[in-house]
């Protein structure tokens, strides 16, 4: 808890894969449900035992909350700040045919870092800056806390801990098959506690 100055815990999970995960179609935004070989994966993982006691919340997009459900999180409390970064116009497509199709541009626009913002879309930059109010009210309450929500989220709360701009790799590589446990201070600000939690058996990648 974060009352006297003390930290609060937080949890960050991926949800389990859908269709498009598994045909490399970008989601972001679009409501796209567990396929039903990720809802068999889900059934097998296994929420490590010093996470039992943790509050459970998750993004409004199905994917999460089904996922969240199936690990033990039926009554999770719904948190829109959760959802994925907006694609706009390019959900639906495969990043690698954007970039054959766009070529120099695509480049100069993912060199952005942070401010990379598909059209239509919002940028890692801006879902930082709706993560911040919830990170805040959460320190606040210092209930720790498993957010079941996507890849997009989970490497911005990443940023936010270890100011990383996006622009070169990752500070850590993050396997989607595990837990991120953060830790946050009484203001809301992030830190890493340790990345990469395992969940048991391997799930499906995509």
């Amino acid at each position: 808890m974060s009352a006297g100055g003390l930290t609060t815990s937080l949890a960050l999970i991926r949800h389990g894969a859908s269709e498009w995960n598994a045909a490399g179609r970008i989601q972001g935004a679009s409501d796209i449900p567990l396929s039903a070989t990720a809802r068999a994966a889900v059934l097998t993982w296994r929420v490590p035992p010093e996470f039992r006691d943790f509050a459970w919340t998750a993004s409004p997009l199905a994917r999460a909350r089904e996922t969240a459900a199936l690990l033990g999180g039926g009554s999770a409390t719904i948190e829109p700040r959760l959802t994925e970064m907006h694609w706009g116009q390019w959900e639906g497509l495969r990043l690698a045919e954007i970039r054959a199709s766009l070529g120099a541009v695509m480049a100069e626009k993912e060199a952005r870092g942070l401010d990379f913002q598909p059209p239509g879309g919002e940028s890692p930059r801006q879902v930082q800056d709706r993560l911040k109010p919830w990170l805040a009210a959460l320190a606040q309450a210092g209930r720790p806390t498993i957010a079941v929500t996507h890849k997009g989220v989970i490497r911005a709360a990443l940023a936010l801990a270890t100011g990383w701009d996006m622009t070169a790799r990752p500070p850590a590589k993050l396997d989607w098959s595990c837990a991120h446990l953060f830790t946050l201070e009484p203001k809301g600000r992030l830190s890493v506690a340790r990345l990469n939690v395992a969940l048991g058996p391997s799930r499906e990648q995509g």
